[in-house]
């Protein structure tokens, strides 16, 4: 995808390491679902029950108190310029700024941008949802409006969806703003509420929430269709049939447990990516809550 120049005071991005544990709020983050995977492969654990573990504990854990900075004496520019990865991101990150936020304003809703923190194999404390290791993957807190990314997690998304194309880095990063669209829209803290009032709702309300940032993801690269390039679908469907609950299960040997399902099928997440693709309104992602 073929991203055009940003100026960097257009975005919020830094760069922090530090803490312990992995411990945080609000959601399960594509770096579960690569948990979930190398425990299925090389423990034999069923992958599903693995995520069921993770999201409980992220369920009971309250949000951490903001403590303040970190001590990142980095400034944008640099943390941008630190590696091609960086790089990406951080116009990733003004596409979808520049993207999102004449959207929401047509819906009536006051737009914030998140900060982007990027970090490489190590751990992150967050400012608002605990702290993780760099295992923890990409994800996104709520409290403090953060995107976190261990972008040495990209590495491992190339070896599972076999492609080291940058539309699926990109649909990573566009997954995770799709929850900050949710945390803005207050749909975020809806469902959580409607989780604890109706356990039973619970799988069915997270399968949800995932696929409608699949489609928001979706939404922002049909938004900016100049850019895409000849490729650039495959790959990010390949990206979002790599992490489909259905892909894990099968890969880890256990039977397809629907009724198990956090995120949604291969097929349910491709789905959701195309649907927000081809669509020119918003409210196209809200048919999963129907």
């Amino acid at each position: 995808m073929r991203l055009g120049p940003y100026d960097t005071s257009e975005i919020d991005v830094r760069s922090s390491a530090g803490g312990r544990g992995m411990r945080r709020a609000g959601g399960i983050g594509c770096g579960t679902l690569v948990i979930a995977l190398v425990g299925a492969l090389v423990f034999g654990l069923d992958p599903m029950q693995t995520i069921g573990i993770v999201e409980s504990v992220q369920q009971q854990a309250a949000p951490a108190e903001a403590s303040g900075s970190q001590g990142n004496d980095m400034s944008a520019a640099e943390v941008c310029a630190s590696s091609d990865y960086a790089n990406e991101a951080c116009a990733a990150l003004a596409s979808l700024n520049k993207t999102w936020q004449p959207i929401l304003t047509r819906e009536d809703i006051r737009f914030a941008r998140p900060e982007l923190d990027l970090y490489r194999n190590g751990a992150v404390t967050t400012e608002g949802c605990g702290s993780a290791t760099s295992a923890a993957g990409p994800f996104y807190c709520p409290a403090d409006r953060r995107i976190y990314i261990d972008t040495t997690f990209y590495d491992q998304l190339a070896r599972m969806s076999g492609t080291g194309g940058d539309f699926a880095r990109l649909y990573v990063i566009a997954h995770e703003y799709g929850h900050h669209v949710q945390n803005l829209t207050g749909l975020a803290d809806q469902v959580r509420r409607e989780q604890q009032r109706n356990p039973a709702a619970a799988n069915r309300l997270q399968v949800a929430m995932e696929l409608q940032a699949d489609c928001y993801a979706g939404l922002w690269a049909g938004q900016n269709r100049a850019a895409i390039e000849p490729g650039d679908l495959e790959e990010g469907l390949a990206a979002a049939s790599a992490v489909g609950d259905d892909t894990l299960m099968r890969g880890a040997g256990q039977a397809i447990n629907p009724e198990s399902f956090t995120h949604g099928s291969s097929r349910q997440r491709m789905a959701a990516l195309r649907l927000g693709l081809e669509s020119e309104n918003v409210g196209a992602c809200n048919v999963f809550f129907q």
